[in-house]
């Protein structure tokens, strides 16, 4: 047997597929990848110790840029976490908002890393089209708050605006518009030969690695366990809703491959389309900033909230010493988590699918290096 040197490979941080400033260190034997190490540090914002400057409802515009792309999830999580520190209860027609919201968000954050990875891959028409079908998310939301990215929308206490007149009518025409393209792409994309060549049977999570390295969200769903905080932990009002855990289901033998964890993502959308269309008919009436405190003070003490976000569990622990700025607060990034397990999941394959694996995973760099 010819025996090869291993060689060291820098892929990024300016690489494309890399999804921002990540460097990933490959040692490689010919093709095959032995081992990866990703080396962070490039976008660092400093996010955790700029709260500790802030005052708790100044932070909330900063949560924003943790994961750009589910930016109202975002500030969800960090909302809970103050309302539950300072015993806020919120107006139904706030909890209603918020869920729309959310699965809004938990869509066109999904549609980019669907297209993205297409376009990894070298699928470009459907990266095309589901940008064209985020931008309907984004007019909607924009329509609301003025904003197109980052929100500042959900505040403590409630929101920063009401819904447009025309929100609800806009929503439904939405839902209507989108469940048919969920069907093109499956077509297009989901089941398309040379797709299911390049991501099936590629960067298999075994379901004792994922739970070992705290994976969540589509990584982890998509080596089969059905786990869901909005089902598993529910928080504001998703206990009334009516929807289903998407999972991996091995399209050829395997369960827990590249191809497995970008299923979960597309029923994901789905199922956000059942709790929009649950929860849209049945808005109440109120004043969405009514229990908005005067002053943002909360008592001494300790709390962590969590929320399932697109790409996992986004949590935050936030330790008050009875000032108007937290003393500390410290985020459980899921993109941060998730990226850990890449060393894992590339051992043993080759070059070029360490971005179909990279890819799959769906991480966003600015809560990677927050």
């Amino acid at each position: 047997m010819m025996k090869t040197e291993h060689m060291v490979l820098n892929m990024g941080p300016q690489h494309p597929s890399t999804h921002g400033v990540l460097r990933l260190e490959l040692e490689i034997e010919g093709e095959l990848v032995r081992k990866v190490t990703p080396h962070l540090g490039y976008l660092h914002r400093c996010f955790e110790k700029h709260c500790e400057a802030m005052q708790y409802n100044q932070v909330v515009p900063y949560t924003d840029r943790l994961d750009y792309l589910a930016a109202i999830g975002n500030n969800f999580g960090y909302a809970i976490a103050v309302e539950r520190l300072m015993g806020i209860q919120v107006p139904e027609r706030v909890e209603y908002i918020r869920i729309i919201m959310a699965e809004l968000q938990r869509i066109a954050s999904h549609l980019v890393a669907l297209g993205s990875f297409g376009a990894d891959i070298g699928a470009l028409t459907p990266f095309l089209y589901l940008f064209r079908d985020r931008e309907h998310i984004l007019s909607i939301i924009e329509d609301t708050c003025g904003a197109r990215m980052l929100y500042n929308y959900i505040w403590i206490g409630g929101l920063s605006h009401d819904i447009h007149p025309d929100f609800v009518r806009k929503t439904k025409e939405f839902v209507n518009y989108f469940k048919p393209t969920i069907v093109e792409l499956d077509n297009l994309l989901s089941y398309n030969k040379i797709f299911i060549e390049r991501t099936a049977n590629i960067g298999i999570l075994p379901v004792d690695t994922a739970i070992n390295f705290g994976a969540s969200g589509p990584t982890l769903r998509g080596s089969g366990i059905k786990f869901d905080l909005r089902r598993e932990d529910p928080y504001s009002i998703y206990d009334r809703f009516d929807f289903e855990i998407p999972v991996g289901k091995g399209l050829q033998g395997t369960i827990g491959d590249c191809w497995d964890r970008y299923y979960v993502r597309v029923r994901e959308m789905e199922q956000s389309l059942r709790i929009i269309e649950q929860a849209i008919d049945h808005i109440p009436e109120g004043d969405v900033q009514s229990a908005i405190p005067k002053r943002i003070k909360p008592p001494k003490g300790t709390v962590y909230a969590r929320v399932e976000n697109p790409r996992g569990e986004l949590g935050y622990f936030i330790i008050s010493d009875g000032s108007v700025n937290p003393f500390r607060v410290k985020v459980r990034a899921p993109s941060f988590v998730n990226l850990e397990v890449l060393g894992e999941l590339c051992k043993g394959y080759l070059v070029a699918d360490i971005i179909v694996i990279l890819g799959s995973i769906d991480i966003v760099l600015g809560e990677v290096d927050r």
